[in-house]
């Protein structure tokens, strides 16, 4: 029986190499973000020279976004990879990341927060700059899911400081 249940125990501590192929998705997926960066940037060049300050101004928050989710994106498949899958070996390159290895997966939600939370005010910012053409109901609507993300994230680090609290009471 103890047998069987090394057995088991193998196969299930294993099973975390079935999220690699994700998190190469997500690479992949940061790939295609390069490729809808450049069209945007294309598209920004022109924007910025022969369009209003308004105009520019939305091509570049445009960029700023995608650039936001890209970074996200390296977050989720760093941190996510190195808390569930294995560690990342670097063999301590220069340009390895501070955090990476020290995310805690309390860590990442507050980050995937924090960032969503950023994309969120550059959408709305994008609505603010180009008013005039922003529909009233579409801006409330973005507004509203703002406020949300926000009260989202306060209760996030609300919850991990007070479980981070209840913790060290206990030691």
């Amino acid at each position: 029986m103890k047998r069987l249940e090394h057995g088991l125990e193998t196969l299930i501590f294993s099973s975390r190499w079935l999220l690699a192929p994700f998190y190469l998705g997500l690479v992949l997926g940061i790939v295609l973000l390069l490729v809808k960066f450049v069209k945007t940037f294309i598209s920004a060049v022109s924007v910025v020279f022969s369009g209003s300050g308004g105009e520019a101004m939305l091509a570049i928050l445009s960029l700023v976004d995608i650039a936001l989710v890209a970074n996200l994106l390296l977050i989720i498949i760093f941190a996510g990879y190195e808390n569930f899958v294995s560690k990342i070996d670097t063999a301590d390159h220069e340009d390895r990341p501070g955090w990476m290895g020290h995310v805690t997966f309390s860590d990442l939600k507050l980050k995937l927060i924090g960032s969503i939370v950023a994309i969120s005010a550059i959408e709305l910012l994008k609505y603010f700059v180009d008013v005039r053409v922003a529909n009233r109901d579409d801006m409330l609507w973005a507004i509203i899911i703002h406020v949300v993300l926000v009260f989202s994230g306060v209760m996030f680090a609300l919850m991990d400081r007070l479980s981070g609290i209840k913790a060290d009471s206990h030691e």
